[in-house]
């Protein structure tokens, strides 16, 4: 990271992939060949396109191979859109990685349970990585993935790749099932009812649309899951990304400088309570 907190440091994009629709992944390389920092899962970097803006995103990639920095967003808004339509050998300015992490320590032990929404996916991932290597030292490990209908599954391959792995359990649901799907249907939430997990002995992660985190902790403590076992990762209104401008104060709290990765015993009652 540069000197500078607000200083981008150039990186050029080496690949573009299109995941989804409206969801892409840039891969990107430092514009001076020097060292990428190391980040933990669950951090996020600054994105910075010259003359539109920049915005916060998590790292999508593998911690342990920090040299190539990957990020996966939707295109939504004006810096998103602008990055939609970047391609290799281009280049984005970079700033970070900023924040909390995953708790990966925490969870030694215990199952795991995590739980994604939609492209909450792209900033467990990294959580993902980190557990596989070091798959001896936890218990059970499921991965619960909600998406609207079967072709919005962000990392399909993976998933798939996931799915066949007999040391994890990995079920997936959509909100609405299209073409030949034959899966499971509804909210994420059903998925957690079922349980596979020793409640007393579990740590959970989650990721997605507000009301949908809210409900899934909910069903996590419902089962007998601890609050204080439960993470969340929040990405809010982020500007500055060290606590400067205030545009992510979320109660109390600066969502860069104390998140984005919440204990859910700290935050519950910040969480939105309209229908999921």
């Amino acid at each position: 990271m540069t000197a500078d907190l607000m200083l981008p440091r150039a990186f050029r994009i080496t690949k573009v992939r299109r995941e989804l629709a409206d969801t892409f992944t840039l891969v990107l390389a430092p514009d001076d060949d020097g060292p990428v920092p190391p980040f933990q899962p669950g951090q996020f970097n600054m994105l910075y396109v010259p003359g539109v803006g920049e915005v916060p995103i998590s790292i999508s990639g593998d911690p342990a191979q920090p040299e190539t920095l990957i990020h996966t967003t939707r295109a939504v808004g004006a810096v998103t859109k602008a990055m939609w339509s970047l391609k290799a050998g281009q280049s984005i300015g970079v700033r970070g990685p900023f924040g909390s992490s995953w708790p990966v320590e925490a969870a030694l032990g215990d199952d795991v349970v995590i739980v994604a929404g939609g492209i909450g996916l792209a900033p467990l991932r990294p959580l993902i990585h980190a557990v596989m290597a070091r798959r001896a030292e936890f218990g059970k490990v499921l991965i619960l993935y909600g998406a609207r209908t079967p072709d919005d599954i962000l990392f399909d391959k993976q998933v798939r790749d996931w799915r066949g792995r007999f040391d994890l359990s990995v079920h997936v649901t959509v909100d609405r099932a299209t073409g030949t799907w034959s899966g499971n249907v509804g909210v994420v939430t059903k998925l957690i009812k079922r349980g596979g997990f020793d409640p007393h002995h579990t740590t959970a992660y989650v990721c997605g649309p507000e009301v949908m985190m809210r409900y899934a902790a909910d069903a996590l403590v419902a089962k007998g899951v601890a609050s204080t076992n439960i993470w969340l990762s929040m990405e809010r209104n982020m500007k500055c990304a060290i606590g400067f401008c205030g545009h992510c104060q979320w109660g109390g709290r600066f969502v860069c400088k104390d998140g984005p990765v919440f204990n859910h015993a700290a935050v519950a009652d910040l969480l939105p309570l309209t229908d999921f």
